[in-house]
C-alpha cells in the first residue's frame, strides 16, 4: 500500500507509525484552488493507494483513479436508521446558512451548529442565534469570487438542534463493518484522550455499524453518554479524522487488510 500524506500535526503521528512500520510513504502540500499535490507523488499502483489529510484530497484521488484512495462519506443526518439513535439531528432544522438571516430572530439562544455534509467548513459548534444570524449575513455580502475555497457559503446546508448535556464522548475507527480502535476524547466536558471506552459504549457502536453495514468501507464515528444513554454524535471521514488516542497500529493493519491490492 502506498500512502500520500498531506502534511499537518495530527497526521505526522500517523506517518511515525507507517515509518517504523518500514511502510511506502510521501509527503505533500496540497496547491491552494487547484487540487493538485506538490511535490507531484509517483504512482506506483493507482489500485492500492491512501491519502490522508484534507477532506478535500478525494478530488485528488477521483481525479487520478487512485483505490481506495479516500473514503467518502454521505451526511449522517439523512441514514434513516441512525435517526433515532441521533444526539442533534432527530429534531433538527436544516436550511442554507442564508436563510437563518431571516428564519431565526436574534436572540441569546443556543443552537448547536455545523454543516449537513463532512465538509469542515467550520467545526460543529454552540453558539447563539444572535451569532449565527450576524454570520449569514456576513457570508451573504460576499461575492461569490471573494469566498475563499472550503469556507462557508450562502448556499453551505447546515443542521441547526438544541445544544445537549453529555458525559463522556469516544472516536471509533471503522473498518469492513468492524471496529478497529477507538478513543475517548472528552469527559465531562473536559478535553481528555485516552485509549478506554466502556463496553456498554463499544458494544452501542457496533450495534450502530451492523444497522448501516452499506455506509462505508471505513469511516469514523463519534458517540457520546447522556442522561438519556448512548447516542451517535456525527460521522466522519476517515482520512481526515483526527487520531486523539487512537491504536493507529491497528488502525493501518486493518486498512491494509482490507484493501491492499500490491
Amino acid at each position: 500500500m502506498q500512502w500520500i500524506i498531506q502534511d499537518f500535526e495530527d497526521t505526522r503521528k500517523l506517518g511515525q507509525v507507517l515509518a517504523e512500520l518500514g511502510r511506502d510513504v510521501s509527503w505533500h502540500k496540497v496547491v491552494p484552488f487547484v487540487g493538485e499535490l506538490t511535490p507531484e507523488p509517483v504512482i506506483r499502483n493507482p489500485k492500492s493507494v491512501l491519502l490522508f489529510g484534507a477532506y478535500s484530497l478525494w478530488k485528488y484521488a477521483d481525479s487520478h483513479g487512485l483505490f481506495p484512495g479516500v473514503f467518502r462519506i454521505a451526511p449522517f443526518l439523512y441514514e434513516d436508521v441512525w435517526r433515532p439513535y441521533l444526539l442533534n439531528g432527530s429534531e433538527a432544522l436544516v436550511m442554507p446558512l442564508s436563510d437563518c438571516a431571516v428564519r431565526l430572530t436574534p436572540s441569546e439562544r443556543l443552537w448547536f451548529l455545523r454543516p449537513v455534509e463532512d465538509s469542515k467548513e467550520v467545526p460543529g459548534r454552540v453558539l447563539p442565534a444572535a451569532e449565527i444570524v450576524a454570520l449569514a449575513q456576513r457570508v451573504a455580502r460576499l461575492s461569490l469570487e471573494e469566498l475563499p475555497i472550503g469556507s462557508l457559503r450562502p448556499d453551505t446546508e447546515i443542521m441547526l438542534s438544541a445544544p445537549q448535556a453529555i458525559e463522556a464522548e469516544w472516536r471509533l475507527w471503522i473498518v469492513a463493518g468492524q471496529v478497529v480502535s477507538y478513543s475517548r476524547y472528552k469527559q465531562a466536558g473536559k478535553v481528555a484522550y485516552v485509549q478506554d471506552i466502556p463496553l456498554e459504549a463499544l458494544a452501542f457502536a457496533q450495534k450502530m455499524v451492523a444497522l448501516n453495514p452499506d455506509y462505508s468501507a471505513a469511516y469514523v464515528i463519534d458517540i457520546c453518554q447522556t442522561a438519556d444513554g448512548f447516542r451517535i454524535i456525527e460521522t466522519n471521514c476517515i482520512n481526515a479524522a483526527g487520531f486523539y488516542a487512537a491504536d493507529i497500529k491497528a488502525i493501518v493493519a486493518a486498512l491494509e487488510v482490507r484493501f491492499d491490492q500490491g
